[in-house]
């Protein structure tokens, strides 16, 4: 069992990343939401030894999603994601759980393993941890899949990525990298400041 299984506090958490290292990428992923992805993959007691992060924060136009490796202590992926097309343009603003909306749902994923899209190809399958914000995730076929309009490419054209109908889409090439890192079991956490509020505010 990793160390960080036996960590049972917030605050460990924090002491823990100043003095591993895993402050030498902070300027990248944000401390608080580091140590928040960190506390709820013990919370959720993944077996897997990776956590995918989403920082809806930022701009499409930045690299918000990275793959944390959490006993080697580093980040072993950072990449562009998209996010629903009617969560905003190139800065998400509206999430939804709703089948059709073509909005991103907050929270936590599980990945469910690999799947076949007939549109998409190789992707990962996800299921949504969080009932009320994205336990819907299956019912509407969210995959983390690759486009071609999540590129560096389609930014310099449009001034933003493209967007999806509400999947986590990557680059074209870093949906291998990403089928190899997220296996079965591992999560996926898809983070916004509205996420606190939308939470308080669910039936």
């Amino acid at each position: 069992m990793g160390a960080f299984k036996e960590i049972r506090n917030f605050s460990m958490i924090i002491c823990l990343i100043i003095m591993t290292g895993f402050n030498a990428f902070a300027d990248e992923i944000s401390a608080d939401l580091l140590s928040k992805s960190l506390e709820l993959h013990q919370t959720y007691e993944s077996d897997s030894k990776t956590i995918a992060i989403i920082d809806l924060r930022k701009p499409s136009t930045e690299k918000r999603l990275w793959v944390v490796d959490v006993d080697a202590q580093t980040v072993v992926l950072n990449t562009l994601v998209a996010h629903g097309r009617n969560s905003g343009g190139n800065y998400a603003t509206s999430f939804s759980n709703t089948d059709g909306s073509h909005q991103t749902s907050l929270g936590m994923y599980k990945v469910l393993g690999l799947h076949m899209s007939p549109k998409h190809g190789r992707s990962l399958l996800l299921e949504g941890l969080d009932q009320g914000l994205n336990h819907r995730a299956r019912a509407r076929e969210i995959i983390m899949h690759g486009a071609w309009y999540v590129s560096d490419a389609f930014i310099k054209a449009h001034g933003r990525l493209g967007r999806s109908f509400g999947c986590p889409s990557v680059p074209k090439d870093e949906i291998e990298p990403m089928i190899r890192l997220l296996p079965k079991g591992s999560l996926l956490y898809i983070y916004h400041a509205q996420l606190d509020e939308i939470s308080t505010n669910l039936p």
